[in-house]
Parts: C-alpha cells; structure tokens; sequence
C-alpha cells in the first residue's frame, strides 16, 4: 500500500483518526497508562480509560493532552504512533500525510510541539489545522465562499468559536470552558450540595444522561454513586436534571459569553451572513442536551448541532488536504516538514 493521507482530531477527551476513502476509523479516549518505575506504556485508549481511578501506587493513567495542548510530549509521540499503526493496520510503503488540528489559539511553539511529535510518530509531511476551519469542512460547510459562517467546537479541552470566510477566520476566540470542564463543575456540585465524592467517569455519565443547558420538557434522574464526605462509606443518590441544569450553569454561560463576544466583533455584512445562515455547533460539548437552544435565545441567531458532531474534526481534518490538492483554499496555516 502507498502513502496515505491521515486527518487527526487529537483532542484533550478523545482521539480520532480519519483515513482518506475509508472515514472515521477510529475513535478512542486520549489516556496512556504507564508503569511510574520502568516507565513502559502499559496500555492506550479504552483499555487505558478503564484503568482512571482504579489503579495501584506503581500504574499511572494519565491524559498527555491538557486543555487543547501537549502536556506530556514523549507519552503523546508514543500515543500518536500507537494510534496510526492501530487505523492504518498494515504496513504502508510510504509514509502519511498527517494532518491535526489544534485550537485557535495555540502558541508557535505548542504548533511545533504537535508537529514534531506526528513526524516522530511516522509522518512524512504536517499539516497543522486550526480546529474551526476543520469543524467547518467536516460539517460541511463551504468555507471558500465570500459569506461569514459561525462554528461552535467544543471539545474536551477547549471551546473555540470563530466566523470563518474565504478560507480562513476572521474572528476566533478560544477558551478553556468544555467539556472537562462541565465534568469538573458536576464533581464540585456533587461535593457542595450531596457531600458526596464523585470520579471523572461518574460525572461524564451525569453530564451525557441528564445533564442540561435548558429546562427539560420532563425532569430525568440517574443514580449514581460515590463516597459520602462524611461517612468516608459509598453511597447512591439519585440526581435529576434540575440539580444538572445549575451545577453547569456557570459553564454554560462562559460558552454563552464567548459565542457573544465574538459576534460583537464581527464586521456587519459578516454577521448579516451569520444571522441568515445560522450558527453550527459541533463537538461532543456540543451534545449537551439544550445547550442550542440556550445559545438560540440568548443570541437571537437559529443554532443548530452539526450532524455527527463528534466526528466533524476529524472528518474536517482529513478532507482539509484534498481541499489543499484541489486549490479550494490557500493554505495558510500549513507547516511543512
């Protein structure tokens, strides 16, 4: 088999990689579990995932991405080659073009940082994509015309909201608040009000089941279970989507903030676009039940959740270099090996 073209979504929650012809063939949670006294990789992914929370003195499972970025640079270059051979599944005769997004706001050298890794990790060229324009292309959004679209990618790490016209951003703001965040807020809330210690898997269930932006229809609840502060024993509780509504109320609203700030400082006949267009949500932060219609009322503006917005990334990610190939935008942004 040749090269191949390879579109990586390396975000702070999860990995996927889209393989040029074949789609999104994989999707797993950014965790590495690694032996603290030999540091060996012990296991990547769901395998790794499973261990959060439940592993002894000497095993490790860590997140090498923090809040959109490299924190932990070798466990990311291992994690990256483990991912690529795993997608890929056979040996190729060349090596990929690999191209991943970061968030908007990245500094040059957090850039070289991601580049230098997916060449350690076996490209032979890198292309580095800001996440917007790459939630954009995989929403399918055209986003060559002379017309300003609005996007909304919240990730696990970051949120990042941008107008993008012409090929490139116009405006862009990015922010810590996502999805990890809302996990966090969840714990605390959980904390404060039930006395009760929560962990990170919990507090994801809560948020994917009856977490909510905007009052529900009908109130849901999930039982969940965790360590009374007080006791020091476990405990059930059953928690409703109310008590979801303001544990993440303060999350919702930074989102909120951003969306407006941004529009703020968009050029009129852009806005105009927006206001015809709409608004695209994508990401699994997005997902949260509510959150756009929140965003709808507080803007004025329809906003809708893109189709498969988990995968927009990196459907975006991929297709960005056929985009390259065909000329339908400058690339910009590209840093070549």
């Amino acid at each position: 088999m040749l090269g191949t073209d390879i579109g990586i979504d390396l975000g702070t929650a999860s990995i996927l990689v889209y393989i040029k012809g074949q789609g999104t063939v994989l999707t797993e949670p950014s965790v590495v579990a690694i032996d603290k006294n030999t540091n060996k990789i012990l296991a990547v992914g769901e395998e790794a995932r499973s261990m959060l929370g439940r592993t002894p003195g000497n095993i490790s499972a860590v997140r090498p991405m923090r809040e959109g970025v490299i924190s932990d640079y070798h466990i990311t270059e291992k994690m990256l080659k483990y991912f690529i051979n795993k997608a890929i599944g056979r040996p190729l005769m060349r090596k990929p073009r690999i191209a991943i997004c970061v968030p908007s706001n990245v500094t040059e050298v957090e850039r070289r940082a991601v580049k230098d890794a997916a060449i350690q990790a076996g490209a032979r060229q890198v292309f580095i994509i800001e996440e917007p324009i790459a939630a954009a292309i995989g929403a399918g959004i055209d986003i060559a015309r002379a017309c300003g679209s609005m996007v909304v990618d919240i990730g696990g790490g970051t949120t990042d909201v941008a107008v993008i016209s012409l090929g490139d951003t116009v405006v862009s703001q990015s922010i810590k608040t996502a999805g990890d965040h809302f996990d966090e807020a969840i714990i605390r809330y959980m904390r404060k009000k039930h006395n009760i210690l929560i962990g990170e898997r919990s507090a994801e269930e809560l948020k994917i089941n009856v977490g909510t932006a905007y009052p529900r229809p009908a109130s849901v609840s999930l039982e969940v279970r965790g360590r009374n502060l007080v006791t020091g024993l476990p405990k059930n509780i059953s928690v409703t989507s109310e008590e979801m509504q303001e544990a993440l109320q303060e999350s919702v609203a930074a989102v909120v903030d951003a969306v407006h700030n941004v529009l703020e400082k968009t050029p009129p006949e852009l806005a105009s676009d927006i206001y015809d267009r709409g608004i695209v949500m994508t990401g699994g932060g997005g997902l949260l039940y509510g959150l756009d219609k929140l965003i709808s009322e507080k803007t004025g503006i329809n906003t809708i959740v893109a189709e498969d917005a988990v995968s927009c990334v990196a459907v975006g990610t991929g297709k960005y270099i056929e985009y390259l190939a065909m000329g339908k935008i400058n690339p910009i942004d590209v840093r070549r090996n």
